[in-house]
């Protein structure tokens, strides 16, 4: 049973009690947010011509020393609110347009998400849920979802767990992340489009190549293509910028290179890729990296 007062809703299962204290994740029994707003920059088929009604959470499970939101991941700059607001902002982002409610690291509230949506559901959300993680999950914790989240969007960070030891600072990044990725396919299937080609069910892989880790990059897409039928799509990203504290790790301390990223791409298509989103290289920019502002929250 996931339980905050013992907690174990992510894998590292700190056993605290996070209405009196706070675990790995820097989090208490509150939500905390920084951002509700119709976010553009998501893939075409989620943030559609009116945007993604995108929530980003604060404080994170992972620890990635790279992370571009480490003003709310790390820092935890961000408002407590109830989780009746949390529904009112579901709502207020569908009058708003929005294509879908996308829930960004959300996996350390997963329990307060769930009641949101399901009271949402019942005041009159209609639109796609999407959850969407660093895919260091619980099985357990993500059946707690089911048929509450219409789309998965799990970003696969590393296959070598000295990779996730070193850069996020956690064991066995890989062997959970994958189990979780399963599950969340078991929950919601390939991926389905409507008329306007926005995607309102399935699953969607992410993967973000960081320098110098072309092989272990190969080696998720080899993992991806053996394990899940190829109608899942797989974005491809290469918007890594060195920030946070990339500067105390002189082999990530750069951009990715193109050639490699190029390369990859040319992996996956060789390896049978057949749905997949790329980026352009320019996108690698601090640019990208949304203001935290309270808006919307």
């Amino acid at each position: 049973m996931i339980n905050i007062e013992r907690c174990n809703v992510c894998p590292r299962e700190c056993g605290i009690n996070r209405r009196n204290e706070i675990g790995a994740c820097k989090s208490s029994a509150d939500i905390k947010i920084a951002k509700a707003f119709l976010h553009k920059w998501e893939e075409p088929c989620i943030s559609g011509e009116n945007g993604s009604g995108t929530i980003f959470f604060s404080n994170c499970n992972l620890h990635c020393v790279y992370c571009q939101n480490y003003k709310i991941s790390h820092e935890g700059y961000g408002k407590v609110i109830s989780i009746d607001r949390l529904a009112e902002i579901f709502l207020e982002l569908q009058r708003k347009k929005a294509h879908n409610i996308n829930l960004v690291t959300p996996t350390h509230y997963i329990p307060q998400i769930r009641e949101a949506i399901i009271l949402s559901k019942k005041c009159g959300l209609t639109i796609p849920v999407i959850y969407n993680t660093n895919s260091y999950e619980r099985v357990e914790a993500l059946k707690l979802l089911e048929g509450l989240v219409d789309i998965y969007l799990p970003d696969i960070k590393y296959f070598d767990d000295k990779y996730g030891k070193k850069y996020s600072k956690v064991d066995g990044y890989f062997k959970t992340a994958s189990k979780a990725v399963l599950e969340m396919y078991r929950q919601v299937g390939n991926p389905v489009f409507n008329e306007e080609g926005l995607l309102v069910k399935g699953m969607m892989i992410r993967h973000l190549m960081l320098p110098g880790l072309l092989f272990d990059s190969k080696k998720i897409i080899d993992w991806v293509l053996e394990n899940l039928p190829r109608e899942i799509y797989l974005n491809i990203m290469c918007q890594y910028t060195p920030l946070f504290r990339a500067h105390q790790y002189s082999e990530i301390n750069r951009r990715i290179n193109k050639n490699h990223y190029e390369g990859l791409i040319d992996y996956a298509i060789s390896k049978g890729l057949e749905n997949g989103f790329f980026q352009e290289f320019e996108s690698a920019t601090e640019e990208y990296v949304p203001n935290f502002d309270l808006e919307g929250v």
